[in-house]
């Protein structure tokens, strides 16, 4: 897996944030296990709870386009600002839980922008070690 264009992947979904409320542009991107990517971008709504993230938005833009539990390997989120440096942007628990739905959170990559070169990297299992699964 090349950490750095899937990052470089996420920065471009990046440009399409929809954040007139916070002002704070996400982007992800996807890696399926074959090296299709889907990206996702965060998409605000003035009533707050409307509001999607970018990593919800790949991950249903990929099952939308017929991608199943099993398929991914990684995601890589890049957010900050968005006219500003880039800042630390795990996933929140909503879009982690939404995650492990579709993933083995053991293996699954998650990796997000500390800064323009560096990156931060675990496993879903770490940023979720009791999330609810049937």
């Amino acid at each position: 897996m090349d950490r750095k264009r899937l990052l470089a992947e996420a920065a471009k979904a990046r440009e399409n944030s929809y954040c007139p409320h916070s002002g704070f542009a996400v982007g992800a991107a996807l890696l399926c296990k074959d090296g299709e990517i889907f990206r996702g971008c965060n998409v605000e709504n003035a009533s707050y709870g409307v509001t999607n993230c970018a990593e919800r938005t790949a991950l249903f833009s990929a099952v939308a386009n017929g991608r199943k539990r099993g398929d991914f390997a990684a995601i890589a989120v890049v957010g900050g600002p968005k006219d500003g440096e880039l800042a630390a942007s795990p996933p929140c628990g909503v879009c982690r839980q939404a995650l492990s739905e579709f993933v083995d959170s053991e293996t699954f990559v998650v990796l997000w922008a500390t800064g323009a070169d560096s990156y931060e990297e675990h496993t879903l299992a770490e940023l979720l070690p009791y999330g609810f699964s049937l």
